[in-house]
């Protein structure tokens, strides 16, 4: 059952990350992404309610380690939502006093669980057959009321104060990088990071890159057409931890092709049209 969830999380991040890639701005980006977390929160919980787990341990490593990922996600999304749609237009004292209020919030909810912080900051676990296992109820354990309200078959006491935690300090470094004008505008600001510990590799040969890069630039995909083919290129490279060389002179080597100048985009098409047909049928 782990193993489906750490796929299932893997597949959202990259889901994610592709959503901001496409989003016009953050506030779409969002909304967007909160869409899509729900959709695989509800898939995993099918399967969590359909199988069960194997132990006890296994129980714990899901509602301590893996659930608090896909909902630390959620409440990251819903918060930049409402930030941005909230946010007052009021001038630079006016917006600072709003994001100081926001970050005062999330040092009250630290103060108010430093006990239980202490405990997952430190890697315990000697209270997780408490904290992670459904139907353990101890009201002495600082349980937030909203557990009350949660479905107890897909809920412990505690699963969703670790999302929480982990969601506060992303949240926190998006307020104080707009408190200090690090981002001057909510268009095109990234709220996730390419992902580093399962990063996407480009398997094909590099011209099937370059000539991809060059039909997107061709295209106009990017910023309206005003992207130059360096910086497409130079963003694909760090993307995928590939070095595409003299990408110009591969070019030219393209377009002297007597066959098809084209040959991976053909492909694609080709392969793409073949499975949209069969899906069909």
């Amino acid at each position: 059952m782990n193993d489906y969830c750490k796929k299932a999380i893997a597949e959202l991040e990259e889901h994610l990350y592709f959503i901001s890639l496409e989003a016009d701005n953050t506030i779409q980006q969002a909304e967007i992404a909160v869409n899509a977390i729900l959709q695989s929160i509800e898939k995993v919980k099918k399967q969590i309610l359909k199988k069960g787990f194997k132990s006890q341990q296994e129980e714990i490593h899901f509602f301590k380690v893996l659930k608090p990922k896909f909902v630390s996600k959620l409440i990251y999304y819903h918060t930049i939502y409402n930030f941005e749609t909230r946010k007052p237009n009021a001038g630079n004292k006016a917006l600072q006093k709003f994001i100081s209020n926001e970050l005062e919030s999330l040092k009250r909810f630290f103060d108010n669980n430093l006990e239980f912080y202490k405990y997952y900051r430190t890697g315990s676990c000697f209270l997780d057959h408490q904290y992670f296992i459904r139907g353990n109820i101890d009201i002495k354990l600082n349980i937030d009321s909203l557990y009350f309200e949660t479905d107890k078959d897909f809920s412990t006491t505690h699963d969703f104060k670790v999302a929480k935690i982990l969601a506060n300090d992303l949240i926190q470094v998006y307020l104080e990088s707009k408190l200090t004008k690090k981002q001057t505008t909510s268009k095109n600001i990234p709220l996730i990071e390419i992902p580093t510990h399962h990063p996407l590799k480009w398997t094909e040969n590099k011209n099937a890159l370059i000539e991809l890069i060059y039909g997107l630039h061709t295209q106009g995909a990017f910023n309206n057409g005003k992207t130059e083919i360096k910086d497409i290129a130079r963003y694909f490279e760090k993307m995928f931890g590939i070095e595409l060389g003299d990408y110009y002179r591969s070019y030219l080597e393209l377009r002297s092709r007597k066959i098809s100048k084209t040959k991976f985009i053909d492909t694609l098409r080709d392969n793409l049209n073949q499975r949209m047909c069969a899906q069909d049928e």
